[in-house]
């Protein structure tokens, strides 16, 4: 059996390496490597954005919470739809517009950029949240891999572990933002297919959708306190997206932004076809471990082990595979521009060669590997936990100061840098800060905090200079 399923794998993996292969070409610059010289089409600027996105938790974390807290918590999909619409509707064509014009190759260079920052202080704070954040993000996937190596082989957590971080490192370091642009595609549109078509065919299994025996009411009841959650799970997600590097700079590198438009249909479709498929995964999930289980975040994955003979369901199993890789292999890239660009380039070497600057870049994918590692060898909370807080903190530093960057007025460095850490330490540490007797999610008062903090030391500081500039 275990030599089936490994068959099944290696043949989803070929097919995917051909795709790599098809589509890859020697990067001969920094711009290639990070940004593939701005020259995605709109098909590859949607899938990347989006299944860049959706990791193992649209097939473990998402379903898991609809399995146990029924349609209700569907509101974290209803919030991450909007907001992400708004992204591609006031963040992708200004982001592409500007960073183009200034040159820049990673948002905290466009942050720099204008703020007219001198310090360095704009690069050198965000990379820390970055490199922080985002260990803790890859280590989500590593677990849902982990887990996933446990059920199908057999083999021990550690080993699922190690063996998914080589694999994402090699897509990583022989491709780059061009090839993986590919990949997404085709992983995003395998990975759609599979959860889409999955719950469909288990309905007949489960009797049909009268035996849902769990609440399938976006609305249990109008009073206030449940408005209240509604307005807290749906921007306490979707705000999110205004703030991940990895998403945000798939819109920097589409290769007109007339293409934008077209590019947002397709990314849409695709977004809420996924999470509508994973809401139903949730809900079927119910009727079909009448007796529970142990792990809600397995839901998925036992589903299809028990519906489908080996090689089927471990081809099946392989979407969520692609779904860590794509997401891992984005953030990585993410880390190694902000590390070589932002920090090695700007700080150490101002005139290093592009070669130079390329293998600094690989060596920074290396170092956020052994450290996502190490998070991920001590399982700290569930994947839906360390996406939320990762997710979060990201978000809440980076979100505002985009927003404000963009469309704000009177912008200062004092106030972009200090609601960039105030909203990620704000998130980081919300569930010791909570003065509130019910839960609220971390990002929705952070991302408050960090642009009201930004807005207003802006303005004071606007105004001081004014009136020092008086006679």
């Amino acid at each position: 059996m275990a030599m089936t399923q490994i068959f099944a794998i290696g043949l989803y993996f070929l097919c995917a390496l051909g795709v790599g292969a098809f589509s890859y070409k020697k990067r001969a610059s920094a711009s290639d490597f990070l940004m593939g010289n701005r020259s995605l089409n709109y098909w590859l600027t949607a899938l990347a954005a989006h299944a860049s996105d959706m990791s193992n938790w649209l097939f473990m974390g998402y379903p898991a919470i609809i399995f146990v807290g029924g349609l209700f918590k569907g509101w974290v999909a209803i919030g991450l739809i909007l907001c992400m619409l708004l992204n591609w509707q006031w963040i992708a064509p200004k982001l592409r517009i500007l960073t183009e014009k200034s040159g820049n190759l990673t948002l905290s260079g466009f942050f720099e950029s204008r703020l007219n920052d001198h310090t360095g202080l704009i690069r050198l704070f965000s990379a820390a949240i970055c490199f922080l954040f985002y260990a803790i993000y890859i280590s989500a996937g590593l677990i849902g891999l982990g887990h996933l190596a446990e059920s199908l082989f057999g083999v021990s957590y550690h080993v699922g572990i190690l063996s998914g971080i080589i694999i994402v490192i090699a897509y990583v370091l022989i491709g780059g933002f061009v090839t993986l642009a590919w990949l997404d595609l085709f992983q995003g549109l395998f990975l759609l297919g599979v959860i889409v078509a999955v719950p469909l065919l288990l309905l007949p299994s489960v009797g049909g959708f009268h035996n849902i025996q769990i609440s399938t009411s976006l609305f249990p009841d109008f009073k206030g306190m449940t408005l209240f959650q509604i307005v807290s799970m749906s921007l306490g997600w979707g705000l999110g997206y205004f703030g991940q590097p990895h998403i945000l700079t798939k819109f920097m590198g589409i290769r007109d932004v007339s293409e934008i438009k077209q590019s947002t249909r397709v990314g849409m479709s695709w977004m809420i076809l996924s999470l509508a498929a994973a809401t139903f995964v949730g809900l079927i999930a119910v009727p079909y471990f009448t007796n529970g289980i142990h792990d809600p975040e397995m839901i998925f994955i036992e589903m299809v082990k028990g519906s489908y003979r080996p090689f089927l369901a471990s081809f099946i199993l392989c979407a969520i595979i692609a779904a860590i890789i794509n997401v891992m292999s984005s953030q990585m890239l993410v880390i190694s521009s902000i590390l070589s660009e932002d920090f090695y380039k700007k700080f150490f070497a101002k005139s290093a060669t592009q070669k130079k600057r390329i293998f600094v870049s690989r060596l920074a994918i290396l170092g956020i590997a052994v450290a996502s590692l190490g998070i991920a060898a001590m399982k700290p909370a569930s994947i839906f936990q360390l996406v939320m807080y990762a997710w979060s903190g990201l978000g809440a530093a980076f979100g505002p100061l985009l927003l404000y960057s963009i469309y704000g007025k009177n912008r200062s460095l004092l106030g972009a840098w200090i609601g960039m850490l105030a909203g990620g330490i704000t998130s980081a540490f919300w569930s010791y800060l909570n003065p509130f007797p019910v839960e609220i999610e971390p990002l929705l008062p952070a991302f408050i905090i960090s642009f009201l903090l930004n807005w207003g030391i802006s303005q004071c500081v606007s105004r001081k200079e004014s009136a020092q500039t008086c006679p």
